[in-house]
């Protein structure tokens, strides 16, 4: 099992930028690949992006490409998601997840992560 802990959330208007950190501890073999998902109330938890290990395949909800931005640094094993142009839409809590194999696509199916942090809220004003 990894240990994750996000931070960065908080309240921004539209228009503006958040980074979320999610902070792994564990074994490296479970973390090959890293994804942040997002529930909003009322609704199903969806998949936001993801990163395999050597950061190489990416992948991004249409609703967020062309503004989100995600990345990892293995040394601290982080994982970050710089959020840009924020929409009242993408209010939501943001999970960080990890997954310990390896794909050639980055899953979106949350049954295919292993190990989920407890969320930051992410709360963007119109």
């Amino acid at each position: 099992q990894v240990q994750l802990v996000e931070s960065g959330g908080g309240l921004v208007q539209a228009g503006g930028s958040l980074r979320l950190s999610c902070a792994a501890s564990g074994r490296a073999i479970d973390m090959y690949v890293m994804g942040w998902f997002r529930q909003a109330p009322g609704k199903d938890r969806e998949f936001v992006s993801g990163i395999n290990w050597r950061g190489g395949v990416t992948g991004f909800a249409d609703s967020v490409k062309g503004r989100f931005i995600i990345s990892r640094d293995n040394a601290k094993t982080t994982v970050y998601l710089q959020m840009n142009s924020l929409k009242p839409e993408d209010t939501a809590v943001y999970y960080c997840a990890a997954g310990a194999k390896t794909f050639s696509v980055i899953p979106t199916d949350s049954a295919l992560y292993n190990s989920w942090g407890q969320g930051t809220q992410v709360t963007v004003s119109s």
